[in-house]
Parts: C-alpha cells; structure tokens; sequence
C-alpha cells in the first residue's frame, strides 16, 4: 500500500550492476509477480529478465523517451496490471526516478522504490578493495561529468571534488577518461592509483588497474565507451591506518 492506503502497481526497482543473481530477494520476488517489465537493455545481462513470468510483457526502454515510458506505465496501471520498472544499479543515483516519479504523482498511480546493488559497489567488490581507508579517505564522492547530458551544477566541478582528495566514483564519464585524469592529476598525483570496471558482474566484464598517469591509454587501447565506472583514489592501494572501531585499545562493555 501507499501513504494514502492504494495497492501500489507500480515498482521501481533496481536491477543491481547487470549479473541476474545480484538482485535483491525483493526484486525478484517483484519481477516474478509483474506482468509488465520495463528493463534498460543497455545495461543489463539479458539473463537478468530470467526471473520473469514467461507471460510477462517486456518493454526495452533504451529506444524510448521518458514520455513515453511513463504512458507505458500509466497504461498497464489502467488495466490492473502489476509494473516494475527495473534501473541500473541502484535507483538512488543516476535513474531518472525523481523525474518518473513526478509523472505518475500526477498520473495519480501509486508507486513504490526497491533499492539495488550500486554499480560503484560492485566494482569495488570485484577488486576487492575498501573505499574508505582509515587515514587515507573517509568519504566517497559519487559524480559524473557531462557530456552529452544534462549540465553540472556550477557549485560540483570535478575539481571542487578531487580537491577533498577523497575517493572519488565517476560514473558515465569513460568517453572523458583523459579529460578526468587531466581534471583530477594536480590532486592526487600522477601514481594515484585508479581502477575502470566495464559492465561489472557480467559476462563481458572488463577490469582495468592503473595510475591517473596511463589509465586512459588502457581504456582507449581497451576501446571502452559506456557503462564503466572509474574509481579514484590512494585508498585503492588498502595502505592506510587502523581503524578505531576494531582496536585492541578500544575500551569494549563486559
């Protein structure tokens, strides 16, 4: 149910980095209950669409506006049908739900969100690092640069960000990857270590281990153009202090 008590029909969900078993036990309940899917071909594993009815009807959204996937929503709520819209990774960040959403308000079709596996997450899992180093970085700034896209806000430079020296994970951003280096060098050293993971968790996954100084010449000679995440930072290294939390000096309740 909503907060105004309607069943709700209409479910974003995200869909995790790409791999069909790095789904929530929650998404895939909902993927197996919907009778209308709406995935992003794009960047998704087809097997993904695995725990799908057979019946299920499947909408590829990479050819489509948002218009008009909203009215594809919209339609299948007027005839009773379950929806899930499925993101990349996790709605949270870089889905266009905000904007959705707003439609179906007005639509006055009830909606509800299923958080994903984030692909900046999965990347780090497969190269088994830790973002946050104790003395080294405590944060991680999630940003993008833009291309062909919507403008940045004046205030949130790549610059303005790399100055934290935090660890930094660039998403759709790869077609710039020598502008970024370029962008982010003066603040972390040449020998700053970076990784690229293309299409994390799924079969044509692609992992990339470099420096700011010739990690563009790997993603160029690779011939990467879309769906990488670019992680940047010295807590790629795992050098770095020990964490209080887990100290020995730690004074811990009987």
């Amino acid at each position: 149910m909503d907060q105004a008590g309607r069943p709700v029909t209409v479910h974003v969900v995200g869909a995790g980095p790409g791999a069909a078993d790095l789904l929530t036990l929650r998404a895939a309940a909902l993927l197996a209950a919907a009778d209308v899917v709406l995935y992003p071909g794009t960047y998704l594993d087809a097997e993904v669409l695995s725990h799908c009815r057979p019946d299920a009807r499947l909408v590829d959204t990479q050819g489509l506006d948002l218009d008009t996937m909203v009215a594809t929503m919209v339609a299948a709520h007027g005839e009773g049908l379950d929806v899930v819209r499925l993101t990349s990774g996790d709605p949270s960040v870089y889905s266009a739900v905000a904007e959705q959403t707003r439609r179906l308000d007005l639509a006055g079709v009830p909606w509800d969100v299923t958080p994903g596996v984030a692909s900046y997450a999965a990347a780090a899992a497969i190269v088994g690092r830790e973002l946050t180093v104790p003395l080294v970085a405590q944060s991680v700034v999630l940003t993008r640069v833009q291309a062909r896209s919507t403008a940045m806000p004046e205030t949130e430079s790549l610059a303005a960000f790399a100055a934290t020296r935090a660890t930094l994970a660039v998403h759709l951003a790869i077609t710039r990857i020598r502008e970024v280096m370029a962008e982010v060098g003066p603040h972390y050293g040449a020998d700053c270590p970076v990784v690229v993971v293309y299409r994390a968790s799924q079969p044509d996954q692609v992992v990339l281990h470099g420096t700011v100084a010739d990690i563009a010449d790997q993603v160029e000679a690779a011939g990467l153009r879309q769906a990488a995440v670019i992680l940047v930072g010295r807590a790629l290294a795992r050098d770095g202090g020990e964490s209080f939390l887990y100290s020995a000096d730690r004074t811990r309740p009987v």
